[in-house]
């Protein structure tokens, strides 16, 4: 059962009744790579910028959590538009945050597993444990988990991507200015997950926008609009 209805018929009925457009792929993929860089900079200022003045007041933990809250504060409102139809700002929110969340906390349970035996094995399994259970929350959400395998390749290696690229070039900038360093970070790891999460969406709501090339009835139309 699919989640905050974002089922195929639900998602197809609101698109219909409103007549919202339908992105293509690759402007799903731009949207979200664009718009998550710009979250994911922003996330990264308070551990780039602000860092030891954060870490001192709040600790470890705190600075981590603020990062998270602005991740989660942002991407709502630039990724939106990935899920169908109106209403598509509460209910980003709702499955974004519940998955975002269980990325957050698979991935750093999988680097600390192995962070003490190989720093970059660590940082895979990590990756790849956040992004197999965040496709799988997105999927399920979306009544879609035929497209898990292929949800979860697009999360991982785009993510994967931006990450390690990001780590080379952060490691070539940490010489000339560390918070310029850990800003790019930023923009690659924001650039790489954006556009796995564009894909992601655009993989989730296949059905959907199968069904919206089959005309709906009045009845349907007239259901669509209230919900």
């Amino acid at each position: 059962m699919a989640w905050f209805q974002l089922d195929p018929s639900s998602l197809a009925d609101r698109a219909r009744a409103a007549g919202s457009p339908v992105p293509t792929v690759g402007a799903s993929v731009t949207r979200g790579a664009l718009g998550f860089m710009l979250v994911s900079v922003a996330g990264f200022v308070p551990w780039a910028v602000f860092g030891r003045a954060l870490h001192q007041v709040v600790g470890e933990a705190g600075l981590y959590a603020v990062c998270a809250l602005v991740f989660l504060g942002l991407t709502g409102p630039l990724l939106h538009r990935l899920i169908l139809g109106p209403g598509s700002l509460r209910r980003f929110n709702q499955v974004f945050g519940l998955a975002f969340a269980a990325y957050a906390v698979a991935w750093t349970g999988g680097w600390m597993a192995l962070a003490r035996v190989n720093d970059h094995l660590a940082s895979v399994v990590g990756l790849l444990a956040g992004t197999a259970l965040m496709g799988g929350l997105l999927c399920t959400a979306f009544g879609a988990r035929e497209q898990w395998l292929r949800v979860v390749a697009a999360l991982f290696g785009l993510n994967a991507l931006g990450y390690f690229v990001g780590g080379e070039v952060t490691a070539l900038l940490l010489r000339h200015h560390r918070p310029t360093a850990m800003l790019a970070w930023g923009v690659c790891y924001g650039l790489g997950l954006g556009a796995g999460l564009g894909l992601a969406f655009h993989l989730c709501q296949t059905q959907a926008r199968a069904l919206l090339d089959v005309p709906a009835s009045p009845v349907e139309v007239a259901g669509a609009v209230h919900k």
